[in-house]
């Protein structure tokens, strides 16, 4: 196995990640990333076009930010640098600076990647501005988190973001090939082990070609894995995402719009690729409450009921058990009738109790425990509910200064059609008695 991944002609290359030989050697190359590298690719034109502006690289490990960054200086002839923010600070970034406008007083401009870009903080961020500007570097920042959330809006405004996409299997499958062609041997999986594989990768092109070296290293002479095997070779289950990333928000993000979308299927479908990618159940029985409390409210009273009983039953019953009671909660959730009224009604409530923060209630419905409230008209002209007709007064218990105002206003869906009737027949018969007063 020791000259598996050697290159024709270069013996000591088989120590090489299969990932570094087989790196692009031109845009064109580029595989994954059409919208950027085809022949129509913004990229593409750019290059073409003679000129570069500074860019953002944003998207996922894997996808060929820095690959695309040292092609792009080497295809227009720009000197190359590059520093990563997680190890560089304030004297580096001035190293960096000084030696571009050395290299631009010699008329060559650099091109500075910026690795991990969003971890500068924001005066570090500042200070690539003016070297920005005055066109000492063309900067192509990568991140793998959002910029709009990461980067300043003065760095954001003056360059521009390419998002980089995650591999898709095709993708994944010609990297696969390629690795193969490249040592001469096919990989020794099955067809499901191969789409497994394909899966683990998780859009990382990087990622497959170092699972294909491990599948090589592992592999006997005509042995031939399954995907039970695979997996027991390479450790790896599945696409596992950072909790602190896009790939978290992304999938919570879908689960939502699904339930609230009433759609089952796809609502079931994301809360099981959060369960596979290692999420905490407890934290999505926690996200299931919000959605019955958000989305449906006092459509379905229940809703909210199942919702905590099964966050309540994962905290009882754990791992895996426990998760058929959130998949339970989801399904209801989904199929559930839905309304915001609620959740809009509590939003108007806490704007106007911000405005009208010191305003008093009216005096007929605050208590009066001593002679001296009493004798300043606390409780004064308070009507007892129950001892009125339809167990209704119909008065008004919102600030004299205030007015009455409307903040739930229930739809003609599920329960809601019952609340609905409630509060119109109360409406009526506050009216009725206002007019008579």
């Amino acid at each position: 196995m020791s000259d598996l991944f050697a290159t024709a002609g270069a013996a000591p290359s088989g120590h090489r990640p299969l990932a570094d030989r087989l790196r692009p050697k031109t845009l064109s190359e580029v595989t994954g990333q059409p919208h950027l590298t085809g022949p129509d690719g913004a990229i593409t034109r750019m290059v073409a076009s003679g000129s570069l502006g500074s860019m953002i690289f944003w998207g996922p490990p894997g996808t060929g930010k820095t690959t695309v960054a040292r092609l792009l200086a080497g295809e227009t002839d720009l000197a190359f640098d590059q520093i990563s923010a997680i190890f560089s600070g304030v004297a580096d970034l001035k190293k960096v600076f000084e030696t571009a406008r050395a290299r631009r007083m010699g008329r060559r401009q650099t091109l500075l990647f910026v690795d991990e870009i969003h971890r500068f903080n924001r005066a570090q961020q500042d200070s690539f501005l003016p070297v920005m500007e005055d066109g000492t570097i063309v900067l192509v920042g990568a991140t793998t988190e959002n910029p709009s959330f990461e980067l300043n809006a003065a760095l954001l405004s003056r360059a521009r973001v390419l998002t980089f996409k995650p591999h898709d299997e095709e993708s994944l499958e010609s990297l696969l090939k390629r690795a193969e062609e490249e040592t001469g041997k096919p990989l020794p999986l099955d067809e499901g082990a191969r789409t497994s594989l394909l899966r683990m990768a998780d859009g990382d092109g990087r990622a497959v070609l170092t699972l294909a070296e491990e599948v090589w290293r592992a592999a006997r002479e005509g042995e031939l894995f399954d995907t039970e095997a695979l997996v027991q070779v390479v450790q790896r289950r599945a696409p596992v995402y950072d909790k602190g990333q896009d790939g978290h928000y992304n999938l919570i993000s879908a689960l939502h719009k699904a339930v609230r979308g009433s759609d089952p299927d796809a609502a079931l479908y994301y809360l099981c690729r959060m369960f596979d990618a290692g999420e905490d159940p407890l934290f999505l029985g926690r996200r299931l409450v919000r959605m019955a409390s958000e989305d449906i409210g006092l459509a379905d009273p229940q809703a909210l009921v199942i919702a905590n009983a099964a966050k309540d039953a994962y905290d009882f019953l754990g791992s895996p058990e426990g998760e058929l009671a959130l998949a339970e909660a989801c399904v209801y959730l989904a199929t559930a009738p839905k309304s915001n009224a609620v959740y809009k009604a509590y939003k108007a409530a806490m704007r106007a109790a911000k405005e009208g923060g010191s305003l008093l209630p009216p005096r007929h419905i605050l208590n009066a425990p001593t002679k001296l409230m009493k004798a300043e008209g606390y409780s004064e002209g308070y009507r007892y509910d129950h001892d009125e007709p339809d167990a209704f007064s119909g008065q008004d218990y919102f600030p004299e200064a205030m007015g009455r105002k409307t903040f739930y206003d229930p739809p003609e869906r599920g329960f809601e059609r019952d609340l609905r009737k409630r509060l119109d027949f109360w409406a009526r018969l506050r009216k009725e008695r206002a007019d008579k007063g």
